[in-house]
């Protein structure tokens, strides 16, 4: 007789429906299902799974209590996505103020900021506005003449509340930037907790975005793509955890068996309601700042919704609908849109406030008296107030300007480059001489120093692979984590191409860096291996995935002094120049 320890099945272990043949497992992908021998599981699980224990022998080798060690792994949920921000917030805020220089597109940005808070519009500057802000420390008047821009003023209103309370200088206008980075980080480490149900993945998803470089710059400038990109994390988490509430109402809505299991029940898939759902309506608020901020915003809610109704269709189907797309029409639809589209369309006005409340005399904002001068007497200003027409005529122009914009820049790049880092933005680029503004003194000529748009090459090379696993992962496995990954990535990505004659830049990636990084994290673990894998299995993975990791780390390390604007000689900015198009 062979006794179950020295067995060479290898399914042992395995879910009831994973014991079946080959052939049954593959048909399962088209609805087949065959009755298993085997205990039956509880579908609850199916519908919440379980978070992972940490594994109690990091503790035990350590020498650590009992006490103590159960007190560290009921906190680590926390503990550890805390520490990841605190390292990612000191590398942030180091010396935020350098270079003390209006560098890129701060020059529109920073100074649009300080004139929304203070005046409710944008302005026109002086053309020498820079010199004299850095010169009297932010001490000048605010113009009256209203300018006209092409951003809504979410973003600039974001930055604009770090300058109102640092003052109107580097430090000031980049301060929020820094924090919603810092912030963005913490977010995506309870997200990827969230959805791989490992504190540790979830860490490492976060702790890969603190050390990207495209992150770190954006999270160091004050320009809106890093407040949009935050926008959009913070509407996907919030939508996360109302994935996880109404898959936890159905769970307790199913009824038990006499082995105190629940079942997959018709009735109860089909006719649970799942209430107001207010996470919901959190993420329809912050997709209404996105689009606020910029108006990509409108792809990624797009997306968004698609994604919540399909997991609204996975979780009735797994609760045992019969009709679980039409259960979704009829019960989750309806709400789903409540909560999104008009929530983000009432956002997007009220962001727009302090234009509408200005003078429409000439003296407000731009465009503000359009409707009582050249569109006086439309048909619709019966129906439409004026200051609603005016935006609407502002928004259209705005529209126009967008698509057809094709000035050429001399960093613009077209989409088909952006996941190999092929043309990097240079924000800020100056040659100090020896001895001077950190230039070593014993340097044999000038320095280099250079602030340069530009995710971590290791960690995006390798996310081109990782792109491809959740791809492969959704369309075969069809896992709705790589399905949410790909989501992200592709609402943030794909919509560039239809612009591809328009100028554009690769810095606008940063916002789907966070699903970049999940995915990076996923491979990862796949890479270290399953749960129940052996120990020599999970040792090789574990030794390979680190290997990657380290070298992620140290590539940001070595392009450190290009993040940040230090001086080095200009031999070892020429060694960092790995392609052509990078200079």
């Amino acid at each position: 007789m062979t006794s179950t320890a020295s067995s060479t099945d290898i399914r042992q272990g395995r879910a009831p429906h994973d014991q079946q043949p080959s052939w049954q497992q593959r048909l399962r992908r088209f609805g087949y299902s065959a009755q298993a021998s085997g205990p039956a599981s509880d579908v609850r699980e199916r519908l919440v799974p379980p978070y992972a224990e940490p594994s109690p022998r990091l503790w035990s080798a350590l020498g650590l209590p009992p006490t103590l060690t159960d007190r560290l792994r009921r906190w680590s949920g926390w503990g550890g996505p805390l520490l990841v921000t605190l390292f990612a917030g000191v590398l942030r805020f180091w010396h935020l103020g350098s270079p003390r220089a209006v560098i890129f597109d701060e020059t529109y940005y920073a100074k649009d900021a300080w004139a929304l808070v203070h005046r409710g519009y944008e302005v026109n500057w002086d053309k020498n506005a820079n010199d004299l802000v850095l010169s009297s420390h932010g001490h000048l008047t605010v113009p009256v003449d209203a300018a006209y821009v092409v951003h809504p003023p979410v973003g600039k209103y974001v930055i604009g509340l770090g300058e109102l309370i640092f003052g109107f200088d580097p430090f000031g206008w980049r301060f929020m930037t820094a924090l919603l980075g810092t912030l963005s980080v913490l977010v995506l480490c309870r997200v990827g907790r969230r959805i791989f149900r490992s504190t540790f993945l979830g860490c490492l998803a976060g702790a890969l975005m603190a050390v990207d470089g495209l992150h770190f710059v954006m999270s160091r400038t004050a320009l809106l793509d890093g407040v949009l990109m935050f926008f959009v994390l913070a509407a996907f988490a919030c939508l996360v955890i109302d994935r996880d509430r109404a898959r936890a109402r159905l769970a307790a809505a199913l009824p038990e068996d006499a082995d105190g299991l629940a079942r997959p029940n018709a009735l109860v898939a089909e006719t649970t309601r799942l209430g107001l759902r207010p996470w919901r309506w959190a993420a329809g608020l912050l997709l209404g700042l996105a689009i606020g901020t910029k108006w990509n915003g409108l792809y990624i809610m797009a997306a968004f919704c698609v994604m919540t109704l399909l997991w609204d269709v996975g979780s009735r189907k797994v609760a045992g609908a019969r009709n679980a797309y039409t259960t979704v029409l009829k019960r989750d639809t309806g709400l789903a849109f409540l909560a999104t589209v008009p929530v983000a369309i009432a956002t997007y006005i009220v962001s727009w406030t302090g234009w509408i409340l200005s003078a429409d005399d000439g003296s407000g904002g731009y465009y503000r008296n359009w409707a009582v001068t050249d569109g006086k007497g439309s048909s619709w200003s019966w129906l439409f107030p004026d200051w609603w027409r005016s935006l609407w005529h502002y928004e259209h122009e705005v529209y126009n300007f967008h698509v057809h914009l094709s000035s050429p820049h001399t960093y613009q790049s077209n989409p088909w480059s952006w996941l190999v880092l092929g043309r990097p933005v240079s924000y800020f680029y100056e040659s100090p001489l020896p001895g001077t503004d950190g230039c070593p003194s014993d340097a044999s000529e000038k320095c280099a120093r250079e602030v340069l748009a530009i995710g971590t090459p290791m960690l995006w090379w390798v996310g081109c692979f990782a792109l491809l696993y959740v791809l492969w992962r959704w369309f075969f496995r069809r896992d709705w984590r790589a399905g949410a990954i790909a989501c992200g990535i592709v609402a943030g990505y794909l919509p560039w191409f239809m612009y591809q004659e328009r100028t554009i830049f690769l810095f606008y990636a940063v916002i789907f860096v966070p699903f970049l990084c999940l995915a990076v994290a996923m491979l990862l673990g796949a890479i270290v291996g399953p749960p129940g894998s052996t120990e020599t299995r999970r040792v090789a993975g574990a030794t390979g995935a680190g290997v990657l990791v380290l070298l992620i780390a140290w590539n940001f390390i070595y392009f450190w002094p290009l993040y940040t604007g230090q001086a080095v000689p200009i031999d070892d900015w020429r060694s960092r120049m790995w392609l052509d198009t990078w200079v």
